[in-house]
């Protein structure tokens, strides 16, 4: 069960806290068809490079990231986005505290 109520106005920038040193997640939609999640990554956090079997579409909220996709760096910034393609390796580096909006698509 999502923690975020139907028809109701979001605001993302507040609706998840940084942690010092961590990486914080709340599922806001999980569906048999993919997930949207919203983090929020503490200032040097990072995610190793990995893969995923499905798209992902990274909105950024707050801050900026630097975003690895088949080992091309992206820097992005509040307001900007990326898809990264299923089955490619990508990582994530926050170069500052940044929030972010993950969209996974199931196919």
């Amino acid at each position: 069960m999502s923690p975020f109520a139907t028809s109701k106005i979001l605001q993302f920038s507040s609706d998840v806290e940084y942690s010092l040193g961590g990486i914080v997640s709340k599922r806001v939609l999980e569906k048999t068809t993919g997930n949207v999640s919203l983090f929020a990554f503490d200032k040097g956090q990072k995610l190793s490079e990995h893969s995923a079997p499905f798209d992902a579409l990274v909105q950024v909220i707050e801050g900026e990231v630097d975003i690895t996709i088949n080992k091309e760096p992206f820097c992005l910034k509040a307001g900007q986005a990326i898809i990264m393609p299923a089955n490619v390796p990508h990582a994530v580096h926050a170069t500052e505290q940044f929030k972010m909006l993950l969209t996974m698509i199931k196919s």
